[in-house]
């Protein structure tokens, strides 16, 4: 799609007028903030991904949203778990979607990735749209790796994350366990 001159410089003027007057806020979460918003904590494989359009008449037209399914099992109750998780952004095809910053990266989406997500119920994206929401978008899920011993390493993302070093599946399961248990007290 191009833009006339006048369109593209309209554009701008609206998106730096827009900037002046919203604040934007970047969380930085340590995992007990993590845990508290979270209503759970899935460790598992990507198994699908689907992007979705809603135009709405309130929201305004083409809002794009991403599912990743994950099968795995809950890290707080250590049940079998099968969630879908969701983010904005994404493409339907090559020319249809949108980009998003806040979004995982593409090598973080891939059907058969290890990850651990941390999600919450959301009743409105945006377009009405309710799921289980990827807590922080990007900064909830986190891929995983096999060591050559066999155990399995949760990559940490660095300061502000909410796993900011590399750490054992099962160190990070216990302090989320205890951390969850203390939320529901």
């Amino acid at each position: 799609m191009k833009l006339s001159r006048t369109a593209t410089l309209g554009a701008v003027a609206l998106l730096c007028g827009a900037a002046t007057l919203g604040v934007a806020q970047i969380i930085r979460l340590d995992l007990p903030g993590m845990v508290g918003m979270a209503d759970n904590a899935v460790q598992g494989t990507i198994t699908a991904r689907e992007v979705i359009r809603i135009d709405h008449p309130t929201d305004g037209p083409e809002l794009y949203f991403t599912a990743l399914t994950v099968q795995g099992r809950s890290l707080i109750t250590n049940q079998p778990t099968t969630v879908d998780v969701w983010f904005g952004g994404g493409f339907i095809n090559e020319t249809e979607g949108v980009h998003n910053s806040e979004a995982p990266s593409a090598d973080d989406q891939k059907i058969g990735n290890e990850v651990v997500v941390f999600y919450r119920w959301e009743p409105n994206m945006g377009g009405d749209h309710a799921g289980n929401g990827l807590i922080c978008w990007h900064g909830g899920l986190f891929r995983t790796f096999q060591t050559r011993t066999g155990k399995t390493i949760v990559q940490g993302r660095g300061e502000g994350y909410a796993i900011d070093t590399n750490i054992e599946l099962g160190d990070l399961e216990t302090q989320i366990q205890k951390l969850a248990k203390a939320k529901q007290k």
